[in-house]
């Protein structure tokens, strides 16, 4: 468990908090490039940090995200006019550029030098492997952006999809690097999945975290496999071996064809979180990887309409006032959660646990592992940040993004770092075996 003062200190990211500061240190998501497509189009309203903002695309292609209110009498830029390569207010017709620079003041004398006098906190903006990035921090010079394998991949072998999630940040990142909920909270009841998950419930798995330049990696060890169930002449071990990178980002197990999935946890505010759902393959096309999306994008079923407010877009319309659509004629019978797709369980135990969970009434146990490592990475960083003004973790150093998540089997007395070391370090495109399927 957490005390009630660092629960505040890990899960709070307004400005001047410690943690604001330390996720501020970095480029953070916006949206995808194709949600703001044409020059000069309608700006969006955009919350991010628990800031409220407006972002456009100038006559030149530019992104802009200024701070929604004005700097004149505080009126809303969203509903400003995005022309000649800059926002302009509809007040007073003030104008800015996607530098936050006063560019116009209409309503000033001709002979008045008071625009150049003012300036609005315009956050630079880039925009890379089909996404629009921002800077919200202090340097006048940003850092390098993020060096991850999927950025790097043709288009054909990544995907990526968005949805809103209405809770804590932190909270809502924990699932990803919690591997003994997979066998339950996406258990199935049908026989064949049955028996996988009755033998992990029978054999929980031996955890071996370990901290990392980045932030940490853990392996679940799934016990002895039989030699004649895993074709070997020896005992084989299964081993699902997650990450967290610094400040939001995981990825968890392997698929068999290589398939890397992960998310990117980015806070809206304290409250709410934007999930970016990603997937790719070094090694061929998402189309001959295998299912690992639906339809309907982030497998969270339909999206609410979209509307003009910061936290507008992508809104499932299962959710805690209709009880996820939970079927409990299906938990009966078929899954374990009576949930219809694993994004949606993983959305209703999260949510379900406050916007904020008071850690300071948990009893964790030894399955707890990573997270509990996981908190104290964030803690001591943003400590060292505010007390020792301590860059953090990959903020200068983005190759150390270069990392993927396994999955594989080996000789039960093998150590498990060596043996997929190469593939999680990105140094093969050599796919490990797989001796199991995976629940998630």
């Amino acid at each position: 468990m957490l005390s009630v003062q660092d629960n505040e200190l890990l899960t709070d990211i307004s400005q001047g908090t410690p943690m604001g500061d330390l996720v501020r240190r970095y480029w953070v998501p916006v949206m995808l490039s194709e949600e703001l497509p044409e020059p000069d189009g309608d700006p969006m309203r955009v919350r991010l940090l628990c800031e409220d903002l407006v972002i456009f695309r100038d006559s030149s292609g530019r992104v802009g995200l200024l701070p929604e209110r004005c700097p004149h009498r505080r009126a809303s830029l969203y509903l400003g006019r995005n022309e000649q390569d800059g926002l302009r207010c509809i007040y007073h017709g003030w104008k800015f550029d996607v530098t936050g620079r006063c560019v116009d003041m209409p309503n000033e004398p001709p002979t008045s030098t008071f625009k150049e006098k003012i300036r609005t906190p315009g956050y630079p903006c880039t925009e890379a492997a089909g996404m629009i990035w921002t800077y919200m921090g202090p340097r006048a010079e940003p850092p390098p952006l993020p060096h991850f394998e999927w950025m790097d991949v043709p288009p054909e072998q990544r995907q990526m999809s968005s949805f809103l999630r209405e809770c804590n940040w932190v909270q809502a990142l924990e699932g990803d690097i919690d591997t003994t909920h997979s066998g339950f909270l996406h258990g199935m009841l049908e026989r064949g999945a049955d028996a996988v998950n009755t033998w992990r419930r029978e054999h929980p798995p031996r955890l071996d975290v370990v901290s990392t330049r980045y932030g940490l990696m853990y392996g679940g060890r799934y016990g002895d496999i039989e030699a004649e169930r895993s074709n070997a002449d020896a005992p084989m071990t299964y081993w699902r071996v997650s990450n967290f990178l610094f400040p939001f980002y995981t990825f968890f197990p392997t698929r068999p064809t290589g398939l890397v999935p992960g998310h990117i946890w980015v806070p809206l505010d304290n409250h709410n979180t934007m999930v970016w759902a990603l997937g790719w393959n070094p090694v061929r096309p998402l189309e001959q990887s295998g299912t690992w999306r639906g339809a309907s994008g982030a497998m969270v079923g339909e999206f609410e309409p979209p509307t003009a407010d910061g936290m507008g877009r992508w809104r499932p319309k299962a959710k805690w006032s209709n009880d996820y659509m939970q079927d409990r004629s299906l938990q009966r019978t078929v899954s374990f959660s009576g949930i219809a797709t694993v994004p949606l369980q993983d959305q209703a135990v999260t949510e379900t646990m406050g916007s904020i969970t008071d850690r300071s009434h948990e009893h964790l146990g030894t399955s707890d592992g990573a997270i509990i490592r996981m908190r104290k990475h964030l803690l001591d960083a943003a400590r060292a940040l505010r007390d020792d003004d301590v860059e953090p973790p990959c903020v200068d150093t983005p190759e150390w993004y270069h990392i993927r998540s396994a999955s594989g089997t080996m000789p039960a007395d093998a150590d498990w770092i060596e043996e997929l070391g190469p593939w999680m370090d990105a140094r093969t495109l050599e796919i490990p075996g797989v001796g199991l399927p995976s629940p998630a």
